[in-house]
Formats: structure tokens, C-alpha cells, sequence
């Protein structure tokens, strides 16, 4: 009989039930596609912001040490320290190592080259090209820290391959394909003839509208070897995932509790990875890059700030349709519910009919509406992010999500206009209507 009466109830009252659906299905369309989008968006604007470069950069930490003779700062530029290439690999060891998308250390120094005959000495740079770093055969380098660098040809593929700044390729006449050779960067040992020439090809020209223009960048392998400083670099660039900077985010680890120094380092900040960092590498200070950061975390709180509105309003107006509609059902079937009661049908019974009605509407359209999101959702995707193809078209983790919130808002939108029916003498009803 219950059965009977629920389908009844679909049956006589096909437009009122129709006006609730339609308005819990864009209500739900509008949440998923909210929701589906909020748990990409993040990875999605940090790939969009990787043009500013890395957000965490590793250093030796004796460069912070001040040397001064009689007032006057003596330190060299490099600060005579340096940091293991080969400490690099415990990044991979870290609580938040897979949220490291990209690593690029850097050896920085000045080399004697020979341009057709023609020696000088000219400021170089070593780095990784597609290096392997990473699970999943995944690589990375100056290329993916660097983004804002445009190459004319390509980037090194071996350790014969170099590529020189446009400037520096413009004034020696350089192009690609054209053959340099490069000396060392001690011209002492240059004059002991303790480590050869060595021809290299170049592979690319870069226009990086920096400092990079006017450079050579290496292999960093080679500039090791030039420069006779075996798995040395000067500074690291790290990009990584991270929680936008909150007030607890930048507190000092060294005064929290422990348990709050527990929460505070598994967070994703950028301070605690790159306290992580700090712990994993021997002699290294990790610093956030806070211009990159900040824009991303600026961006990230705006936007999910308007998601959140847009979805609150959505379920709202949702709520509000299913709550017209179903004061317009219970004033309709008064007679009914009025019959039901004479007959000895109990509140609760006369409740659950109705609640099951709304849950079994929610279900329906929340399903629907979780269907259309997900396909908003990635047409949205495409065209914010156009060339990013990296989101699913359905994430099932939702489905349940937007379900449930179906049934509360149905359930919620039901319950004003239920609790006025149950409230009706049954007596005055059957008299008013006969």
C-alpha cells in the first residue's frame, strides 16, 4: 500500500513533482560543478602561476653568515659554499615529496670560451635539462622552472650540448648548430693545461629577459667538471604544491606545542615543506619565494570564496523551489491526508509517505544534476584552463557528496510544509472540502 500510495503520488501530481526536481537538479548541477572544479583548481593554478618561477628556493645556509673586516662586508658573491647535488635525492624522502613538481639546482660561474677562434671569458651557468627526478620515470629542470625562458631550438640533450643567452649569441655571431669551445673557470689551471678545451655544439638560444641572456647554460655535470667542484651547486629551485599561507601558517615551528607543531607540519604550507627541506639536506637554509606564493594564495581564496557563494545560493534557491512545491502538494492532498488520519494512519506513517516522496525526488534529480555538473565542469575546465586536460570528466568521490545534499535539501525544503500538514484536523478538512 505504501508503495501504491508513493506512486500515486508521482503520477497525479507529475508537474509539482517536476517543478521540485528541476529545481533540486540545477541546484545540484551548480555544486558539483563547483565542487568538481575546487578540487582541481588548485594543481591548476599552480601550473598557471609557474611562470613566476619556483616558490621555494634552497641555499647554503653559511651564505647567511656575516664576514666583515673593520666594517666592510668581504664575503664573496658565492659566499665560498656550496650544497651536495647528490643531497637532492632525499627530497624524495620528505612528508610532502609529492607535492615537489619540479627541482633545478644551479652552479653558477664564469668559463673561458672560444667563439670561432675568438677566446673570452663569459658568465655561466650549470643546470639540469629533463633530468630524472621522481616517480614514474618523471623529469624535470631549468626548462619547468623556467618557463618564461623562450628557446630557439632546443634544450641540451647530452653533455655536448649548451645553450647560449640571445644577447651573448648576437654579439659572437652564434647560432644554433654552431660549434663554441669551452675552456675552465680557473685561468690557472687554463695556463697548466690541466683540463682540455672541449668543443661543444649549441643545441638552442634562449631569451629569458634577464641576466640568462647574456650567459651560457650548461650541463650542470659539465660545469662541475669545469669548474673542479664534483657535485657542488649553489642554489636549488623548488616548485611546489602548496596550501595557500594562513595566519597559522606562519608560525614560528620552534614555539608551537606538539601537537600543534605535528598539524602544522602536515599541512602542505610552503613553510613546512620548506622546513622539511631544511631537515632532509645537511647545510641548507629553505626559503619561500612569497611573490609567487602570495598571488597563488590570493587567487585561490577569492575563487574558492566564489565557489562557495555560488553553491550556497544554488542549494538555497533549491531548497526554497522544493519548499514552494511541496505547500502547493500538501494544500492540493489536505482531503487525502485528512482521509488517511480518520482512517487511523499515525503522523509518523503519514510523514515517512511524504519524506520518502522528497528523498526519492532528491535521489533522482541529484543523480542527474551530479551528471550534468561533472560535464560543466570540464567544459568549465577547458576553457579557464584551455590545454590542461589533466581533470576526469566524473569524479565518483562526489557522487555520494551531491546525493546527500540532495536529500537535506529536499528533506529541509519538505519539513515546514509536512509539519503544517500533520497539524490539520482531519474532521474540518473532510467538512471544508465536502
Amino acid at each position: 500500500m505504501f508503495l501504491r500510495l508513493l506512486w500515486e503520488s508521482f503520477a497525479r501530481q507529475r508537474r509539482r513533482k517536476l517543478l521540485a526536481g528541476v529545481a533540486i537538479l540545477l541546484g545540484t548541477t551548480a555544486v558539483t560543478a563547483m565542487l568538481a572544479l575546487a578540487l582541481t583548481i588548485g594543481d591548476r593554478i599552480h601550473n598557471e602561476l609557474a611562470v613566476y618561477g619556483a616558490n621555494i628556493v634552497v641555499f647554503p645556509k653559511a651564505e647567511l653568515l656575516d664576514v666583515k673586516v673593520g666594517g666592510v662586508d668581504v664575503k664573496p658573491a658565492t659566499g665560498g659554499a656550496y650544497l651536495k647535488e647528490s643531497d637532492l635525492q632525499k627530497l624524495k624522502g620528505i612528508f610532502w615529496a609529492n607535492n615537489i613538481t619540479g627541482v633545478s639546482p644551479e652552479l653558477p660561474l664564469e668559463i673561458g670560451v672560444s667563439f670561432g677562434g675568438q677566446g673570452v671569458v663569459v658568465p655561466a651557468i650549470g643546470l639540469w635539462f629533463d633530468h630524472p627526478f621522481g616517480n614514474g620515470g618523471a623529469k624535470t629542470g631549468a626548462a619547468q622552472l623556467h618557463p618564461a625562458w623562450k628557446i630557439n631550438g632546443s634544450w641540451p640533450q647530452n653533455g655536448q650540448e649548451v645553450v647560449v643567452g640571445s644577447a651573448l649569441a648576437q654579439q659572437q655571431g652564434v647560432k644554433v648548430g654552431s660549434e663554441i669551445s669551452l675552456g675552465v673557470a680557473d685561468k690557472a689551471r687554463m695556463a697548466l693545461g690541466t683540463l682540455p678545451a672541449e668543443v661543444m655544439r649549441v643545441s638552442g638560444v634562449v631569451n629569458g629577459g634577464d641576466a640568462v641572456d647574456h650567459e651560457i647554460l650548461l650541463p650542470l655535470a659539465v660545469a662541475q667538471e669545469r669548474a673542479a667542484l664534483p657535485d657542488a651547486v649553489t642554489r636549488v629551485d623548488i616548485s611546489a604544491r602548496t596550501k595557500p599561507e594562513d595566519a597559522f601558517a606562519r608560525r614560528d615551528p620552534e614555539t608551537l606545542s606538539p601537537a600543534q607543531h605535528e598539524i602544522w607540519y602536515c599541512r602542505p604550507y610552503a613553510n613546512s615543506i620548506a622546513y622539511q627541506i631544511r631537515e632532509a639536506i645537511p647545510g641548507a637554509q629553505a626559503e619561500q619565494v612569497r611573490r609567487v606564493e602570495q598571488t597563488e594564495g590570493t587567487v585561490l581564496s577569492r575563487i574558492s570564496g566564489l565557489m562557495w557563494l555560488v553553491s550556497c545560493a544554488a542549494l538555497l534557491a533549491a531548497g526554497f523551489a522544493v519548499s514552494a512545491a511541496m505547500a502547493t502538494a500538501v494544500l492540493e492532498r489536505r482531503r487525502e491526508i485528512g482521509l488517511m488520519r480518520s482512517l487511523g494512519a499515525s503522523k509518523g506513517s503519514i510523514a515517512l509517505l511524504f519524506y520518502a516522496e522528497s528523498g526519492l525526488l532528491a535521489v533522482l534529480a541529484g543523480t542527474v544534476g551530479y551528471l550534468a555538473g561533472s560535464a560543466l565542469a570540464f567544459w568549465l575546465g577547458a576553457r579557464i584552463f584551455p590545454g590542461d586536460s589533466s581533470a576526469p570528466l566524473l569524479n565518483f568521490v562526489l557522487l555520494p557528496v551531491v546525493v546527500a545534499m540532495a536529500l537535506i535539501v529536499a528533506v529541509a525544503g519538505s519539513t515546514p510544509s509536512i509539519r503544517k500538514a500533520l497539524t490539520m484536523d482531519p474532521s474540518t478538512v473532510l467538512r471544508v472540502d465536502a
